[in-house]
């Protein structure tokens, strides 16, 4: 079942990445590149994406385990991230995690930003 699960997210991460770099590329075309657009549109989309099939599948259980994963890890996942993120933080305040809540929007977004800047300045010693 673990190999069948991980060929699911393979094959939706391919999907989700690939259409994440048609999306985002057909934004660039259009907007102004004044502003990541591209990226922009592709995180709101995967995250009303995300909550929609996440509401369908705990709401109404329509959804089977390994679709899920093939829809919500795999192309989601391959498609944004964000919309995981997203998805558990508002997970942590739908279940009256506040703190938990902001400590994981914050906690990620500075620490991953901290890596970032780190990781550069590492392409810059000596």
């Amino acid at each position: 079942m673990l190999w069948r699960h991980v060929a699911l997210v393979a094959l939706g991460g391919a999907i989700g990445s690939a259409s994440r770099y048609l999306l985002a590329g057909a934004v660039h075309h259009v907007a102004p590149s004044t502003f990541p657009y591209g990226t922009f549109v592709v995180n709101v989309m995967g995250c009303l994406a995300f909550g929609l099939l996440a509401g369908v599948s705990e709401e109404r259980a329509l959804v089977l385990p390994p679709v899920r994963v093939f829809l919500l890890v795999g192309i989601l996942g391959g498609f944004t991230t964000f919309s995981s993120f997203t998805y558990e933080t508002f997970s942590l305040m739908r279940d009256g995690q506040a703190g938990a809540a902001f400590a994981n929007a914050a906690g990620q977004v500075l620490a991953g930003f901290a890596a970032l800047w780190a990781g550069y300045v590492l392409t810059r010693i000596g």
